[in-house]
């Protein structure tokens, strides 16, 4: 363990502390995890030093990676079966299946960052 030492400056002490770099910065967590990431850094730097100095970062952003798959296979489903997506359109119209889908997924995706990562 290293040994902590002290800088007088003026009748005070301060413990000559180094930070580590920046922590995590090559650590994939999914794609919301990330965004999560990114978004604590930029505009909840106060939460994200919290989280950082805490060692709870990796587990939080991990934890909203799981939730946000977890939303996303719920609501997926959801949102296409109230769109129309069916067999039988596949079947009948691919482009337009590929279509509906595309917008479900797109649409999955703006409510889980609304709820879970850009809060």
């Amino acid at each position: 363990m290293a040994e902590l030492t002290y800088t007088r400056v003026g009748d005070y002490y301060i413990p000559d502390l180094i930070l580590d770099e920046e922590p995590e910065q090559d650590v994939f967590y999914g794609k919301y995890g990330d965004l999560r990431r990114d978004y604590l850094r930029e505009h909840k730097p106060k939460l994200w030093m919290v989280l950082v100095n805490s060692g709870k970062l990796a587990d939080h952003l991990k934890g909203i990676e799981r939730m946000a798959e977890q939303r996303m296979d719920t609501l997926l489903p959801q949102l296409m079966k109230a769109a129309g997506v069916t067999e039988e359109l596949k079947a009948r119209d691919q482009m337009a299946w590929v279509g509906l889908v595309n917008n479900c997924r797109a649409r999955a995706d703006e409510i889980i960052l609304s709820e879970l990562v850009y809060v």
